[in-house]
């Protein structure tokens, strides 16, 4: 029983976010709040390319998810992917993005797809399958709200296909970009005061 106790204690310890950490994730998230500003006015000219096939568009929206997965690998802590993912949208927000206000529940959504991943391995694990799954999961999350909010009239055929591209974007700009993003910055010693700096796993 005490044994029990003292585990609980050191997890209660390990996961409580310090001042470090809530700095470096609204850094990361503010960073990438304007990457998603940027890659907002890009999705104009996609929508371009995408008019004849609109379920094309999919593969281009993982850029959105990279706050929440890119958050979540550093910080290594509860609801730091939610927390970046929503600030980065919030940043948009504030900059003006085409999207409005709406961004903000879009980034909860999303942050929300790659936090249950993270909390699924208890936040003990962040090697690159756990990377890629958490893009996976944010991409999927991405395109049933996108389906909802902004496609409602696609034909169901539609929808499913944008749901695998988005899902696939998710795997590789979320996923894989941002777990090479963690390594590359662990490599400069940035992140020495965080586990992902610290770890083989990195």
């Amino acid at each position: 029983m005490a044994s029990s106790t003292a585990l609980k204690g050191t997890f209660a310890q390990t996961n409580q976010w310090r001042v470090v950490d809530i700095v470096v994730a609204s850094v990361i998230a503010v960073a990438v709040g304007v990457l998603f500003f940027a890659w907002s006015a890009g999705y104009s000219g996609i929508s371009l390319l995408t008019a004849a096939f609109p379920p094309l568009a999919g593969l281009y929206s993982g850029g959105w998810l990279i706050a929440g997965v890119l958050g979540g690998l550093i910080i290594r802590k509860p609801g730091a992917a939610v927390y970046c993912e929503v600030l980065a949208a919030a940043v948009s927000a504030l900059i003006g993005t085409q999207f409005g206000i709406l961004v903000l529940v879009s980034g909860l959504i999303q942050g929300l797809g790659a936090e249950l991943v993270f909390l699924l391995f208890l936040y003990r694990k962040w090697n690159l399958p756990v990377a890629l799954l958490a893009g996976l999961v944010a991409g999927l999350a991405l395109a049933i709200s996108e389906n909802i909010m902004y496609n409602a009239l696609w034909t169901i055929e539609f929808k499913v296909l944008y749901t695998v591209f988005a899902a696939i974007s998710g795997i590789v700009i979320a996923g894989l970009l941002s777990w090479l993003a963690m390594r590359g910055l662990a490599k400069t010693g940035v992140l020495s005061s965080f586990a992902a700096g610290r770890t083989a796993d990195v």
